[in-house]
């Protein structure tokens, strides 16, 4: 959520910013709601100090503590209900963008950063990795067995998806990240603190008997692992990377990428994420998209770097980047990862705060894919061959990759 005590200090900064966002009105009525409770805070105190009598009472006393009595409760009613406003409010308000982040709505007004490789020329028509994968991606059957946007991987498919992820850790552990494998369900404090809810409750499964959601991405369960933890200024920076399958809804995805498993209910995915001093998120930001970068050109891919419109940004993102893989049967770059600066939106929603400089502060979060299947996707349609068949990329091939999938 946003520090209401900076906007309160700087309100036309943090006006203008959310005016980006289409935030502004919201930022004013909480605005307002916080006037009213400053003002009526003291009245409070000062009601709850007189009605404390020392000695036995006399009649007038107890007369006057109960109008005390009935002016207090109404007043705490007030107090509360422009609390609760204020809850409401601040659980629904983005987070301030970065001013290099570009004004938009869509994914069309994306400002593309550079593009790197070339789209590679095919003397044939390139088919795409549904049918390169001779099988070994089945959404039919698993259509049968849990509806669509599901899928068996099978042979040497699965053995290269396996090889990605273990081969994309091990880059990433070597840069200074422990691995994790975390929790795939969470608390709603969880979801919540992250800013998955309420904005995208739609997007995620929930069990009702138990109050839990299965997560849309290992980035809730690492943001939480310190929740209401005060750390230490020398415990900074904290890097993890997770392994964990996760599960979305694609809620608003009907009659899109209906075909393979570009946009599945269930992925696995590997996630890189930082907790980090204030004054570090924008070098840790560029550091996360540095990585992303590293991967996807070990895998021999085409790619663009997008730096994504204010409009089309999750709620707790600043700023981020999109690293868009190019993909021969559409014609076009699609995201294979992303990266986003989450400043301190997070760490005052899960209460993680770090000594430093002898004064609390609430750290900032970072989070960046390592990889999805997506990226293998993407290295199968650009390293295919006229007969059909899939060159598997050398560094997938210490990790248990075939040479080559379709023979």
């Amino acid at each position: 959520m946003i520090d209401v005590k900076a906007a309160r200090a700087d309100p036309e900064r943090f006006r203008a910013g959310l005016a980006r966002r289409g935030a502004a009105a919201d930022l004013d009525a909480l605005l307002e709601l916080d006037r009213r409770r400053v003002a009526l805070t003291p009245q409070v105190e000062e009601l709850r100090a007189r009605r404390k009598i020392k000695g036995k009472p006399t009649p007038e006393q107890i007369e006057e503590g109960q109008r005390i009595k009935a002016q207090l409760e109404e007043l705490d009613r007030e107090l509360n209900g422009a609390q609760q406003q204020m809850d409401d409010l601040l659980a629904r308000i983005p987070n301030l963008p970065d001013p290099s982040a570009p004004d938009g709505e869509t994914e069309d007004d994306a400002e593309v950063v550079k593009v790197v490789g070339d789209p590679p020329g095919f003397g044939f028509e390139p088919k795409d990795a549904l049918a390169l994968s001779h099988g070994g991606i089945d959404v039919e059957r698993a259509a049968r067995m849990a509806g669509s946007r599901f899928a068996y991987r099978l042979g040497d498919v699965a053995l290269t998806e396996l090889a990605l992820y273990r081969f994309v850790l091990d880059r990433v552990v070597a840069k200074g990240f422990t691995p994790v494998l975390p929790p795939v369900m969470a608390n709603e404090r969880a979801m919540h603190g992250t800013g998955a809810l309420p904005s995208d409750a739609s997007n995620y499964y929930r069990v009702e008997e138990d109050g839990l959601y299965l997560t849309g991405t290992s980035e809730v369960a690492l943001a939480a692992l310190h929740m209401d933890e005060r750390l230490e200024e020398d415990d900074l920076p904290l890097l993890y990377t997770a392994f964990s399958t996760n599960f979305r809804r694609e809620a608003g995805a009907a009659g899109r990428d209906t075909r393979g498993m570009f946009r599945m209910h269930q992925f696995d995915k590997v996630e890189m994420f930082v907790f980090c001093r204030p004054e570090e998120s924008g070098d840790f930001h560029e550091q996360l998209l540095a990585n992303e970068e590293e991967l996807v050109q070990a895998l021999g891919l085409p790619y663009r770097v997008v730096n994504i419109a204010v409009g089309d940004l999750g709620a707790p993102a600043a700023k981020k980047y999109d690293i868009e893989a190019w993909f021969p049967t559409q014609q076009r770059y699609r995201e294979v990862t992303s990266c986003s600066n989450t400043t301190d939106y997070q760490s005052r929603r899960l209460n993680v705060r770090a000594r430093i400089d002898g004064k609390l502060v609430h750290v900032h979060t970072l989070n960046g894919t390592g990889t999805t299947a997506r990226s293998m996707l993407a290295l199968m349609e650009n390293h295919q061959r006229e007969d059909g068949t899939v060159e598997v990329p050398e560094v997938l091939r210490q990790y248990g990759a075939p040479a080559t999938i379709g023979t």
